[in-house]
């Protein structure tokens, strides 16, 4: 199943309008606790499952640390076969960090 793509330009734009997508880090485990920081408001995929429920009027952008987004198009797949409107973010969280983009701090 092909998986749309979104640029951090246009993942940008998007979070700062009037109706933001919601965000899933799909990163895996290793990089995932690694990390002090994921994209602002993300919700955490793991094991199989979302750490906290999608509304699926909104659209939704997963993305994780492999800039040929594996992990992302993974999840993706599941989260469209569940019925949602889903993208990966071009170059994960790298490309994301690259531009200098706003992050939230994880807990």
């Amino acid at each position: 199943m092909a998986v749309p793509r979104i640029s951090k330009e246009d993942l940008k734009a998007r979070l700062d309008g009037g109706n933001p997508p919601s965000i899933v880090d799909a990163r895996l485990k290793y990089p995932y606790e690694h990390s002090t920081v994921l994209l602002p408001g993300a919700v955490r995929y793991a094991n199989g499952a979302l750490a906290a429920p999608l509304d699926k009027n909104r659209d939704v952008v997963v993305y994780d640390s492999d800039p040929n987004e594996t992990s992302s198009t993974r999840v993706a797949v599941e989260l469209i076969r569940q019925g949602y409107k889903v993208a990966a973010l071009k170059g994960g969280i790298v490309d994301w960090l690259g531009g200098s983009l706003p992050v939230d701090t994880k807990d």
